[in-house]
């Protein structure tokens, strides 16, 4: 059973302009896919296949195999300097582009490490609606004992820039609290040691 429990650390992605849809397999459709919903939909087809293979790929191989997946599918930068806040300004350039490629490899590694079997769960399309400029790309998980974990992806575009678990939670809001935290006490250099060393602890294996 993949580690696909919804927590302030979970991530996920999708949605479809028509009945749901089960990336086990989706079926081409006569209709122009939406940006937004093709791209979830190619993240979540890769997702499917890494947890398929998750034993004979490995915790590395799952990693390299998602890295350039989570680049294509979500807007770090954007991402990060939302959870960064206010701060982010006071941020020097360099370390602007560390805490960015060090928020990457964490999301990469929460996906290599948390999807790491595959029993027989289904993700799901639902939906896509305005919000504003952007749009909220509704999904769902459907794990193998019946439990439905529903997750929206706000897109930009055709990236993801912030991730509403359960459906309605802001993985952002959570992240800026706790960035907001460390920042205070240490800085950039702090945050960025704090996230490295949560990437590693989860590529480790523990």
């Amino acid at each position: 059973m993949p580690k696909v429990h919804v927590t302030k650390r979970a991530v996920i992605a999708g949605a479809v302009g028509m009945a749901l849809a089960t990336l086990a397999g989706l079926p081409a459709t006569a209709q122009k896919a939406d940006p937004a919903q093709s791209r979830i939909e190619t993240f979540y087809m890769a997702l499917l296949d890494n947890m398929k293979n998750a034993k004979s790929l490995g915790l590395k191989g799952r990693y390299a195999k998602l890295a350039p997946i989570v680049m294509a599918t979500f807007d770090v930068p954007t991402m990060t300097k939302g959870a960064v806040g206010s701060s982010w300004d006071k941020i020097d350039a360099p370390q602007q582009a560390a805490l960015t490629d060090a928020m990457a490899r964490m999301m990469t590694a929460t996906y290599a490490s948390r999807f790491d079997d595959f029993t027989g769960e289904k993700f799901e399309l639902s939906g896509v609606a305005p919000q504003g400029s952007d749009k909220l790309v509704k999904t769902r998980i459907i794990q193998s004992n019946g439990k439905v974990v529903p997750i929206n992806y706000l897109m930009r575009g055709d990236k993801i820039v912030d991730i509403h678990l359960d459906g309605t939670i802001s993985e952002l809001a959570g992240r800026r609290a706790e960035f907001g935290s460390i920042l205070k006490s240490g800085g950039a250099p702090a945050l960025i040691a704090s996230l490295k060393a949560k990437s590693d602890k989860m590529m480790a294996g523990s």
